[in-house]
């Protein structure tokens, strides 16, 4: 704070310091003003901007439908919970939905059942943020992100693939050191000085020889 002055003098005081003076108050009296770098305010704004756009975005709520009806084939189920994983992971929460048709409402027991077991399933990558309800025709829960389980999770990936890259390394076979010129020369030497074996011929008198 360096108190009131006139308007000239903290023109000179900014240009001095080859900064920018800003008004941050008009309507005090008298108004109040700021040396500062206002590119450098304005980049560190611009990146504070994005990084609250990106927390925004993580708390998106996304929706997994077990399908239509309770007859929903077991291998469509892990389908959706892949996918809600996936979300779950990204920093997403997930809304899980379970309708009934016809007589299931009957049957509201089945669908506690159910959601009860997709919370363990997911117990390694989220925690139960509103209990299953029913509402209508459909029972609904919604499960967030356990950060620290997630992180603690891509850890134990991390370390696994570096295992596995370096069982990989380990299996490749060396590779043949190329033979030196002086192996080269004892293997021709070698080659030279072998005995050549005998060779045997038939001789047949020339045509019109005398015997």
């Amino acid at each position: 704070m360096i108190g009131v002055v006139e308007i000239d003098e903290a023109k000179r005081r900014a240009f001095d310091a080859n900064l920018d003076l800003v008004e941050v108050s008009a309507t005090s009296t008298p108004p109040v003003v700021r040396i500062m770098d206002f590119g450098r305010w304005k980049y560190e704004q611009s990146k504070k901007d994005r990084a609250n756009k990106a927390k925004s975005k993580g708390a998106e709520l996304k929706e997994i439908r077990l399908g239509r009806s309770m007859k929903i084939d077991p291998h469509d189920i892990e389908i959706r919970l892949d996918q809600a994983r996936r979300f779950l992971i990204e920093g997403h929460k997930v809304q899980i939905v379970q309708n009934f048709r016809g007589r299931e409402m009957a049957h509201k027991e089945r669908g506690r059942v159910r959601m009860k077991q997709i919370i363990e399933k997911l117990s390694d990558v989220g925690k139960i943020e509103m209990e299953p309800r029913f509402a209508g025709r459909r029972i609904t829960m919604v499960i967030g992100p356990d950060r620290p389980k997630i992180e603690r999770l891509k850890r134990q990936e991390a370390a696994q693939k570096l295992t596995a890259g370096a069982e990989a390394e380990s299996d490749v076979a060396p590779p043949t050191e190329p033979a030196s010129p002086e192996d080269s020369k004892t293997a021709k030497t070698t080659e030279a000085t072998q005995p050549i074996p005998e060779q045997t011929a038939q001789v047949v008198p020339a045509e019109g020889a005398r015997g």
